[in-house]
């Protein structure tokens, strides 16, 4: 396998799924990806085989010498084998940003766009902030597939513009739609014993209570008690959102044997108010999607009076399926 000289880390990855340097020997699927994908490619006619092995011998072979190259491409794998390709491009080495493309086998694309974009930022994302420290990445995409945009949403990528009548397709001009995704520092841990006075600190806290369903006051034992069977319980998933090393919220994930998960979840009062409710929900949907497979439907419910957290399920397209004094409940279908 060829090596990125630019990398000190070469393969990143995740369940059955992994990204690797581009390998030589997929050029001829990604040509024939290509060629069936060229209306929403920057590509101005179809490739030929000479024409990809050109390519591969002088452009793609010298990438893997060059210490800030201008793209790091990737071969992505299902159990070893190739189903899509793409990386870094465009990089600015100065301003630490870089584009992101990627296409997949186009066989799979009707069935399972959503999941293998989804797995691919994923991986990239671990690439460009973890290993390489961007500051961002960024998204170029006629406006030819309304597919893209919700799944760039999903992953945390909002739209920063677009480009009226940008580019000339099939005999008219057509707007490119631009994304992007900054590195906030925001990531997901896995609850620890060692979040047990932080989170009895949290579920006394009077503001945390008063959107509580049991509002009585909590004892330190009873919640040490029930801190500690949720993370024996091997059916309970359990995140703290973290910014470098400050705690800032949690997130938990109870799921059961009909592929549900029960989700609840909480920011620290001291950073109410900065839209860190919805973007923990994302960050758990994503890990759940890519990680927990066996969970096809999330459930949440809140009080009525809560209304900051029944607009971060509305906006996140939950749907309410069930409305009572006392209890809201919502759902979001994550097969769909």
């Amino acid at each position: 396998m060829s090596t990125y000289k630019a990398l000190n880390r070469q393969e990143f990855q995740v369940g059955y799924y992994s990204i690797v340097p581009i390998r030589f020997e997929d050029k001829n699927a990604i040509m024939k990806w290509r060629n069936e994908q060229i209306y929403h490619l920057r590509q101005a006619k179809p490739l030929t085989e000479s024409d990809q092995d050109f390519y591969f011998e002088n452009v793609v072979a010298k990438l893997f010498q060059q210490e800030k190259p201008n793209q790091i491409l990737f071969s992505l794998l299902k159990d070893g084998q190739s189903i899509g390709y793409g990386g870094l491009v465009h990089i600015n080495w100065i301003d630490l940003h870089a584009e992101v493309s990627f296409i997949m086998d186009t066989s799979l694309e009707k069935t399972q766009f959503d999941h293998h974009w989804t797995v691919f930022l994923y991986l990239l994302e671990q690439v460009a902030f973890n290993e390489l420290k961007f500051h961002k990445l960024n998204t170029y995409a006629f406006d030819l597939r309304p597919h893209l945009y919700p799944v760039l949403e999903k992953n945390l990528f909002i739209e920063e513009a677009r480009l009226k009548e940008h580019c000339y397709f099939n005999g008219e001009f057509i707007d490119v739609l631009l994304h992007g995704k900054i590195d906030e520092q925001l990531t997901l841990e896995k609850a620890t014993t060692g979040d047990l006075e932080l989170t009895f600190n949290w579920a006394k806290n009077p503001v945390i209570r008063k959107y509580a369903f049991q509002q009585n006051e909590i004892q330190f034992d009873e919640h040490k008690a029930w801190f500690m069977k949720q993370l024996a319980d091997e059916n309970t998933i359990y995140f703290i959102l973290r910014k470098k090393n400050k705690a800032l919220g949690s997130i938990r994930i109870n799921r059961d044997d009909q592929g549900i998960g029960l989700i609840s979840y909480q920011i620290d009062p001291e950073f109410h108010g900065k839209k860190l409710g919805a973007k923990l929900l994302r960050m758990a949907i994503r890990e759940i999607r890519i990680k927990h497979t066996e969970i096809e439907r999330i459930v949440g419910y809140v009080i009525p009076e809560n209304i900051a957290s029944t607009k971060i399920f509305e906006n996140l397209h939950f749907n309410c399926f069930e409305k009572r004094n006392d209890r809201l409940g919502f759902e979001l279908n994550l097969k769909q």
